[in-house]
């Protein structure tokens, strides 16, 4: 069995700002109970073309959000083509992946399911979330309450299931998180790697982005609430997923 302070991850990231860069890194670490130093950035921007094997030194595949890049919107970067490649190249050898936000919309894509965008209206905050009756019995969600709220910023959706896929959770607003079947592979709309007061951090910085500025980013603020279980569900991937399980 492998020991937690051996266990050394690869984070594709898909962001330009340093300061969201490096939030986004110690989220994950801070969550997962890992040391920054286990795990390993790649970013999309800075390295746009890469092998897939370069997850083989890796247990685990982490996918995190996206600052500007738009996955319907595709010929604006030219990282896809390695992105997609990785993904393709974990699912052969069922190495272990958690995706989020961009991650679930650059998998549902390429799992062949479908992406939408919503201009007006989107899902920004901490949305109350459901799991479905095949959740109990992930090793993920099988201990997170029935309803639980998460952190979830983004335009981009989907409420359609890609083909060979299994839903675990769901929102009023759209599909929030699959696993592909008989793989390691698991997919979140929202952040699970993200808590509240962080949310708070990036929403200052991206507010002109996805906030009005007539009260929008105080009335938000106001609204948010913790996320204990969905945090949790990083935890429980490290834990039953690359240490139980090896």
């Amino acid at each position: 069995m492998k020991k937690r302070e051996n266990l050394k991850l690869l984070l594709m990231q898909v962001r330009e700002d340093q300061e969201t860069m490096r939030e986004e890194w110690e989220s994950f670490a801070r969550h997962s109970c890992l040391k920054k130093e286990q795990i390993d950035v790649l970013n999309v921007f800075q390295t746009p073309h890469f092998c897939s094997n370069i997850i083989d030194e890796y247990d685990a595949l982490l996918i995190g959000g996206a600052s500007s890049a738009n996955v319907l919107e595709q010929e604006k970067n030219s990282f896809y083509p390695s992105a997609f490649s990785l993904i393709d190249y974990c699912l052969n050898v069922n190495k272990p992946v958690f995706a989020s936000c961009f991650g679930f919309q650059l998998a549902t894509l390429h799992l062949g399911g479908e992406i939408k965008h919503k201009e007006e209206g989107f899902e920004m905050g901490t949305p109350l979330i459901e799991l479905t009756n095949e959740a109990k019995d992930d090793p993920l969600f099988r201990d997170i309450k029935k309803s639980f709220y998460g952190v979830s910023v983004h335009k981009q959706y989907t409420d359609t299931l890609p083909p060979n896929c299994i839903l675990l959770a769901q929102a009023d607003y759209c599909l929030h998180s699959f696993k592909v079947k008989e793989k390691k592979f698991w997919t979140f709309q929202y952040h699970p790697e993200l808590d509240t007061p962080t949310l708070k951090k990036r929403l200052k910085v991206y507010q002109e982005s996805y906030v009005d500025n007539d009260g929008g980013y105080e009335k938000i603020i106001a609204n948010l609430v913790e996320t204990p279980e969905s945090n949790q569900i990083v935890k429980n991937f490290i834990d039953r997923v690359l240490l139980e399980e090896s």
